[in-house]
């Protein structure tokens, strides 16, 4: 497929995502969000895909939702009166999935479903949607020109993009209601010091950093890595260890089997590892949680 509002390029085993409206400052539309689905469930089964950096071309990341466009901008269906159950047990069917489901938290799902592991690399304005998108990724590199805002109740709407599930695990309760509730916009500096971005580097700097971490990943084997992606959001999130403890078992016992193998024997021979496997070809056990 290709896209009409980003980039697609792989180099070495790292995927760069590019958002790709310039002239627009990148601001989302819903054809950036279907095309952002589409890239993501793509890279998860491209073999020649290890890690993804996603990007903004220009000076902005993601000015958040293009406004601009007429009828309800959000691209919702107005007719209906949808109800809980509606989008519990009938969210695949069409007039629900594009009329209700709000399409920002469409691509944080396709985000955390993927196999591979995603970074962000924030050049400039990251706004609304811009910045809950980014809340699903793994890691956060800023630039020191960079500029976050959930902004959501200023417009007096509500946080999207599975938000209110990723923040406040980045940057716990308490930072997540202030920045929602105020909607100030973020400096850098801010950003770092909630934990919220990794590091922020000066604009030049920025690609550089995320590919240089990008590049310690696509070494590592795709299905160790897939699995512990997963692993590390689903299990977190469970009730108790032991069920943790019941994954971690068969993922151990059949990485073991697969590209463990090759690992132990790396290591005894003092040498890089060269894995194989694919993350197209996942245990029997995976996905454990449907």
């Amino acid at each position: 497929m290709s896209y009409n509002t980003l980039t697609y390029a792989v180099s070495e085993g790292i995927l760069t995502l590019t958002l790709n409206r310039p002239e627009q400052l990148n601001s989302f539309t819903l054809e950036m969000a279907r095309e952002l689905v589409d890239a993501f469930n793509r890279a998860s089964d491209d073999d020649a895909v290890g890690a993804v950096v996603v990007t903004g071309a220009g000076r902005a990341f993601c000015a958040g939702m293009d406004l601009s466009i007429d009828g309800n901008v959000f691209g919702l269906d107005e007719s209906q009166q949808p109800t809980l159950d509606d989008v519990s047990e009938r969210g695949d069917e069409e007039h629900i999935l594009h009329g209700v489901r709000d399409e920002g938290g469409l691509v944080s799902l396709a985000i955390f479903e993927c196999k591979k592991p995603v970074i962000a690399a924030i050049n400039g304005a990251a706004v609304g949607v811009g910045a809950t998108m980014t809340c699903a990724m793994d890691i956060r590199l800023v630039s020191t020109k960079a500029k976050v805002g959930f902004v959501f109740n200023k417009i007096g709407i509500t946080p999207e993009a599975c938000s209110s599930w990723f923040l406040p695990r980045v940057v716990g309760l308490s930072t997540s209601l202030e920045w929602c509730y105020t909607a100030e916009i973020l400096q850098a500096d801010t950003l770092v010091g909630a934990g919220f971005a990794k590091a922020a580097y000066e604009p030049d700097d920025l690609l550089p950093a995320a590919y240089a971490i990008a590049e310690k990943i696509v070494k590592h084997s795709p299905v160790a890595i897939a699995l512990t992606r997963q692993m590390m959001y689903r299990n977190s999130a469970q009730a108790h260890p032991r069920d943790a403890h019941n994954v971690d078992s068969l993922s151990i016992f059949y990485a073991s089997m697969g590209s463990g193998k090759e690992g132990v024997q790396s290591f005894l021979e003092k040498r890089e590892a060269v894995f194989s496997d694919s993350a197209r070809e996942m245990p029997p056990f995976y996905p454990w949680w449907k």
